[in-house]
């Protein structure tokens, strides 16, 4: 079973990108109450991500990237830029939920445009790991 948690992360991060995406359209529509529901779910699915991956490499700690040549490098600025930005999320995500649930959504929305482009990096870049380490290239 934890041969199959990168799928499942890379799952969790594709739906939480999607609800992301569906919950930005849903506050440009002017509903507010389908954007909370979708962004909630996001963050339900990047909780549940965190989970899996901390299991995931307290079982198995090292997963090592096999590609040759020109794509190492692309891999590694990925991965690095991936790492870096998903640790600094953590804090613009709880601010943001915060915020908004203590109603305060003028301070809400000015983070929210750089937690929004940033949170939806960390999980695309995951599912393009995911890709490159377990599918196209090992």
């Amino acid at each position: 079973m934890i041969e199959q948690l990168p799928t499942l992360n890379a799952a969790l991060n594709a739906l939480s990108a999607s609800l992301l995406v569906l919950g930005w359209a849903a506050i440009r529509k002017g509903k507010a109450r389908r954007h909370r529901n979708l962004m909630l779910g996001a963050l339900g699915c990047s909780v549940l991500f965190l989970v899996s991956y901390v299991t995931y490499h307290i079982a198995k700690l090292h997963t090592p990237f096999q590609g040759e040549g020109w794509v190492r490098p692309v891999y590694f600025v990925i991965l690095i830029t991936h790492v870096v930005l998903a640790v600094a999320i953590v804090p613009l995500v709880i601010l943001t939920v915060v915020r908004a649930a203590r109603g305060r959504f003028e301070r809400h929305r000015r983070i929210a445009r750089w937690t929004l482009p940033l949170w939806l990096y960390v999980n695309v870049t995951g599912v393009v790991v995911y890709f490159m380490l377990y599918q196209w290239v090992a």
